[in-house]
């Protein structure tokens, strides 16, 4: 059986997109203007600052889009389509209860921790709270997975232009690696953060027409739904069917595995840790812009569930027993099924340019905070410390060189994993989730020690690890699937790194409070006490309001599939 969100170790042969000159012409001309947009994002880098973080001078919508963008990278398109074929409206869970909550979460409660104590990392926000050895374990835990996720955003894109066009791989993995690095080399974030939002409105512009003409084609949604209920059953088309405890469904998972697994523990711990989000957040203008850059996200993140499992349900409509040898696809299949089936040229060219583009944003999110992090956190840190600052602009550029080559390798190694998706979330599981347990107690819990920081992400890291390659793999706990296995991992390495604080807390001594200012929930700092700019205090520019504005949408998302 294939797991939830199986991405793809190889798509169909016959797949094979009937592109033309039209197709390759739109393709050349979005790669012109992201070479374009670095060049001329290159003009703004002066200092580390401008490289980092964009010299925190970019206003909200476009950290807003960025941060989306960020996060919208072509495995999960690919991956949440064929989680959709298989499993129908499960996929939902992975954006209502799976994302909003903890953006909301990052904007309203933790972005005026990061921001107003003006780290240029999320690691360097240990620093300020704990201490330099929990700063440096959690730099190169980061820096580590950035690298490993970036490569499989690189792998799953060879493999896709591989079926689809016919590029060798090497071929795919090496020209796209070679675009990321030269317009981040070029621009830094800004660069990345531009082609960002332009990587936005081309993915939607791949994704509407697939949805739009697969809706036709199957009658409507109440064509779609009829369908679906005839040959999977009434539970397909519902987010809550046979998930209740004690109930046996595909997805390995019951309502409260879905909620604290993925509601929480994966879920906060990937949206307000993983610096390849934040930093998108740290380089807006101001305060204020920093605490809406992951709010403005939230509403184009309810919507874009249907973009990505609509296609998956159309597939499973239109091809009997969809995703099974006898029908000739997998699962992973779906969108780029629908786009040789329903796209003429042009339109086509647009949706492979879509694909590719959601693949770059992905990649290109991961190496510029590796690029970051790697800096700041630990070669200005650690290795060469007090240079000039022109030393840092020149060595981000050369340290982003060496991610990509890093990435390129991790791109091979990803190709030893079956289910990209779900390797995926097992890094998540790994690397975020022990990160999001040191955060919470130390930001609620001031009574936390400066060494409880180490001891608690070390030890929920390896509480994750043994939990999944010991005793999941093993065998020696029976769970049936690798996605639920991702779930009780996480929130095993959660457990394991609250209880070790707070035993390691109870027998070290605690910071002292005038350190703690601006760090601990309920204290303040200088830069948390800016005040709004110009227009920013306008209602609809309320933090609280578009925060629980989003929540509650998402919230009355539910309504037509529970039932």
């Amino acid at each position: 059986m294939q797991t939830p969100t199986e991405s793809p170790t190889y798509l169909a042969a016959e797949l094979r997109l009937p592109t033309n000159w039209l197709d390759y012409t739109i393709l050349a001309i979005y790669f012109v203007v992201v070479l374009g947009i670095g060049f001329a994002a290159r003009r703004s880098v002066k200092t580390s600052l401008d490289f980092f973080l964009s010299g925190r001078s970019l206003p909200a919508w476009i950290t807003g889009l960025a941060f989306i963008s960020a996060n919208l990278a072509a495995t999960e398109i690919l991956g949440m389509a064929a989680n959709s074929a298989q499993y129908g409206a499960y996929t939902v869970h992975w954006y209502w209860v799976g994302a909003i909550p903890a953006m909301v979460f990052l904007g309203l409660v933790m972005m005026p921790f990061y921001y107003g104590s003006k780290v240029r990392s999320v690691p360097e926000f240990l620093l300020l709270r704990f201490d330099r050895a929990a700063h440096l374990l959690s730099s190169i835990l980061f820096a580590f997975a950035a690298i490993l996720i970036a490569g499989v955003n690189l792998y799953a894109l060879a493999i896709v232009v591989q079926a689809l066009l016919g590029w060798p791989q090497w071929v795919a993995i090496v020209v796209a690696g070679a675009f990321v690095l030269a317009y981040i080399t070029l621009g830094g974030l800004s660069s990345a953060i531009y082609n960002e939002v332009l990587q936005f409105f081309v993915i939607l512009a791949a994704l509407i027409p697939i949805t739009i003409l697969g809706l036709k084609k199957v009658g409507g949604w109440g064509g779609l739904t009829d369908k679906l209920t005839a040959t999977h059953g009434g539970n397909f088309t519902t987010a809550w069917g046979g998930t209740g405890i004690g109930s046996t469904n595909p997805l390995g998972a019951n309502w409260l595995t879905i909620v604290l697994g993925l509601g929480f523990v994966l879920s906060f711990g990937y949206w307000t840790t993983n610096f390849a989000e934040v930093q998108r957040a740290l380089s807006a203008k101001n305060l204020s812009a920093g605490q809406r850059t992951p709010l403005i996200a939230a509403y184009p993140k309810i919507f874009i569930v249907f973009l990505v499992m609509i296609p998956g349900l159309v597939a499973a409509a239109l091809i009997p027993n969809f995703g099974s040898a006898a029908s000739g696809y997998q699962y992973n299949d779906a969108i780029p099924y629908l786009m040789q089936e329903l796209l003429p040229n042009g339109v086509l060219g647009i949706a492979v340019t879509g694909l590719l583009a959601a693949f770059m944003a992905g990649m290109a999110a991961n190496v510029s905070s590796f690029n970051t992090v790697f800096t700041n956190d630990i070669w200005a840190k650690y290795v060469v410390r007090g240079r000039e600052d022109a030393y840092y602009v020149r060595f981000g550029r050369l340290i982003t060189a060496v991610g990509v080559a890093a990435s390129v390798g991790t791109a091979f190694l990803a190709s030893s994993f079956s289910n990209i998706m779900s390797y995926l979330q097992t890094l998540f599981s790994f690397f975020n989730v022990p990160m999001f347990v040191v955060f919470i107690v130390g930001m609620f819990w001031k009574r936390a020690s400066a060494k409880s920081g180490f001891w608690g992400l070390l030890a929920g890291t390896v509480t994750a690890m043994v939990n999944y390659f010991i005793l999941y793999k093993k065998g020696i706990i029976s769970i049936p699937t690798d996605q639920g296995a991702n779930f009780v991992s996480a929130i095993a390495g959660f457990v394991a790194g609250a209880v070790v604080m707070v035993a390691v807390s109870l027998f070290t001594e605690p910071k002292p409070a005038e350190q703690l200012q601006g760090l601990v929930y309920g204290t303040r700092s200088p830069g948390m006490s800016e005040p709004p700019a110009a227009g920013d205090d306008a209602w609809y520019r309320r933090p609280a309001l578009l925060g629980w504005g989003a929540v509650v949408l998402a919230a009355a998302c539910y309504i037509p599939f529970s039932f």
